[in-house]
């Protein structure tokens, strides 16, 4: 499967000023944007419409400041036009065009965002950063690194499953079968099924995903 081609959300190296930036602050960042988006419906519609498309600007300025390509922002924003499109028109059509710019310019700006900070930094201290926000769930039971060992999990599945639909619809149309929809959907639940099953096994066989034994629960050989 070619699914490691449709990785959208992979880690670019490069030495920007992002790349250096803590994942604390990256994500304060993050939030402050999203913020200021959501806040602009509070506000007058001259207000939230400048607020959204400055937002807009400052993070289309900090993708290519972190280096990023052009690519890049335009494959995140391609992967959502439809419906973008379709939102668009709602307000258009029950506020007004102003209304639909400021509310398209919050959600692409929140986008990128999350884009910039998923390029910048290393999925490792990504996993890492989740487990230590999950940290301190652990008095009501939750287990960080079952968390973070999810979280990786399904980083690598998504572009898995993605890419064997592709592959799968290149295969159908070849037999002239792009119009079958069991040409093109079962031959993915087959593979998605036993992807799923051999990473179990792997894990299984590593020990990994069980849960600790409690102190209770261990032989004095432990």
């Amino acid at each position: 499967m070619r699914g490691h081609a449709f990785m959208v959300a992979g880690y670019i190296p490069g030495d920007s000023f992002f790349h250096r930036m803590r994942l604390g602050l990256k994500a304060a960042a993050l939030f402050a944007v999203a913020v200021l988006c959501l806040a602009s419906p509070f506000v007058s519609v001259a207000a939230g419409l400048w607020t959204t498309t400055a937002v807009l600007a400052a993070v289309v300025g900090a993708h290519f400041a972190a280096g990023l390509p052009w690519g890049r922002l335009w494959r995140a924003v391609k992967l959502m036009l439809i419906f973008l499109v379709l939102i668009a028109a709602y307000q258009w059509w029950q506020h007004g065009p102003a209304v639909a710019w400021q509310v398209i310019a919050a959600i692409i700006a929140t986008v990128l965002a999350s884009n910039i900070l998923t390029a910048t930094t290393p999925v490792d201290e990504l996993l890492d950063g989740l487990a230590s926000l999950v940290r301190p769930l652990e008095r009501i039971g939750a287990d960080p690194e079952r968390f973070s060992l999810t979280v990786a999990l399904m980083l690598r599945s998504i572009p898995f499953v993605i890419g064997a639909f592709a592959d799968v619809r290149d295969a159908a149309r070849a037999r002239g079968l792009e119009r079958n929809l069991m040409a093109r959907s079962l031959p993915v639940v087959i593979a998605t099924v036993a992807y799923a099953r051999s990473t179990g096994e792997a894990l299984a066989a590593r020990g990994l995903g069980e849960p600790a034994a409690r102190p209770s629960e261990r032989t004095p050989a432990d």
